[in-house]
C-alpha cells in the first residue's frame, strides 16, 4: 500500500524503528497569528510536528533533524511561554538591596562567622529516565534559519532510522531505570531522612529566634503568672493566647443572649396556624371574662347604693 506525501496539508515523514516497524509523523510549517505565540516560535523557520513518539526526546528530535540543518530548540506538547527578562528583574533585586544598605549605614553586617552553617538536604540517588508522553503528541522544532526549515519538509518521502539516545534508555530497560529509581539503597534514604529533619529543625529555630513571643503560646514568668496585655474586648495574653473578658463583654455578651432567646421564642408562638387560632380564641374568651366581672361590678356598686329616690 502506498503511502501518500501529503494529508489535509500535513507533509508525511516515515520513520523505521526496525525492519518490520514503521512510524509516521506528520509535518507543516508554523504560522500563528497570536504575536505572544509569535516570539517564542518565529514563522518561517518553526516546524510542526504531529504524531510525535510517546518517548521521544528533545536530542532524539536534533538528531533526526539533523541533515536538514541546525536545531535551535525543540518544544513538546504547545508547552509555549514568554521568555521573561531575568536579566532586569535581577537588576532590580540589586537596586533594592544597594537602596536598603544605604539607608541604613550604621548597621552592622555579619561575618561569615556569625551566621549558622545551614545544613543541606542530600537527595536521594537520581536515575535518568525517559519523560513518557501521550500517543498523537505535538513538538515545535525551531530552526536557526529558514532553509533549514524548508529542507526538512522536502525530504519527506525517503523513511529514515529513528535516532537513539544511550543516556536515556528506551523500552524494557526504561522500565527496569524507573524500578531501579523507585526503590533506592537503604544508606541512601537513611541520608536523606536524616538530613530533611535538620533542615527542618534549622527552618524552624530560625523562624522562633525572629520573634520572641509566638502567636497561640501564652508567656509565663518566673513566679508561674500568665503574662496579660490590655485592649479590645477581651485581655489578652502575650504570644496570642486569650484571658478572661471584661465585665462589659460579659454584660453586652449576656444582653445579647436574651435578645436572641426572646426573638427565638416569638417565631415559635407565631409560626403554625392553629397557634394563631388557638391565640385568638383565648383573647377573646378573656375578654368575655373580664366584661362579666365588671358587669358584676356594676351589679354590686348599685345594690350597696344608700339613696333610694323611689
Amino acid at each position: 500500500m502506498e503511502i501518500p506525501s501529503n494529508i489535509s496539508g500535513f507533509s508525511v515523514i516515515p520513520v523505521l524503528y526496525n525492519s518490520s516497524t514503521t512510524h509516521y509523523l506528520y509535518a507543516r510549517a508554523h504560522a500563528s497569528s497570536k504575536s505572544n505565540s509569535r516570539k517564542v516560535l518565529p514563522e518561517g523557520r518553526t516546524l510542526f510536528l504531529v504524531n510525535v513518539p510517546p518517548d521521544a526526546t528533545e536530542r532524539e528530535l536534533v538528531l533526526f533533524f539533523k541533515h536538514s540543518g541546525t536545531v535551535e530548540k525543540v518544544i513538546f506538547d504547545f508547552d509555549v511561554k514568554e521568555p521573561q527578562n531575568e536579566a532586569t528583574d535581577s537588576e532590580e533585586e540589586d537596586e533594592d538591596e544597594s537602596m536598603g544598605e544605604a539607608d541604613e549605614p550604621k548597621k552592622r553586617r555579619k561575618t561569615q562567622k556569625d551566621k549558622p552553617v545551614a545544613p543541606t538536604l542530600i537527595p536521594l540517588p537520581a536515575t535518568p529516565c525517559r519523560k513518557l508522553r501521550k500517543t498523537g503528541s505535538s513538538a515545535y522544532v525551531i530552526f536557526l534559519d529558514s532553509s533549514s526549515l524548508e529542507r526538512a519538509l522536502a525530504s519527506t518521502s525517503k523513511p529514515r532510522t529513528w535516532p537513539t539516545s544511550s543516556e536515556e534508555p528506551s523500552g524494557l530497560a526504561h522500565y527496569r531505570a524507573l524500578y531501579d529509581s523507585l526503590r533506592p539503597p537503604l544508606d541512601a534514604v537513611r541520608a536523606f531522612a536524616d538530613s530533611a529533619i535538620e533542615v527542618y529543625e534549622y527552618e524552624k529555630a530560625k523562624k522562633k529566634q525572629k520573634s520572641k513571643y509566638r502567636k497561640g503560646e501564652a508567656v509565663v514568668d518566673a513566679d508561674g503568672f500568665t503574662l496579660v496585655t490590655r485592649g479590645g474586648a477581651y485581655g489578652k495574653t502575650l504570644g496570642g493566647g486569650v484571658a478572661v473578658a471584661s465585665k462589659r463583654f460579659q454584660r453586652s455578651g449576656q444582653a445579647a443572649r436574651n435578645r436572641g432567646n426572646k426573638k427565638e421564642k416569638k417565631e415559635k408562638e407565631g409560626f403554625y396556624a392553629f397557634q394563631k387560632a388557638e391565640k385568638q380564641r383565648t383573647g377573646l374568651l378573656e375578654l368575655k371574662r373580664k366584661w362579666e366581672e365588671d358587669k358584676a361590678k356594676v351589679e354590686k356598686l348599685k345594690a350597696t347604693r344608700r339613696f333610694k329616690p323611689y
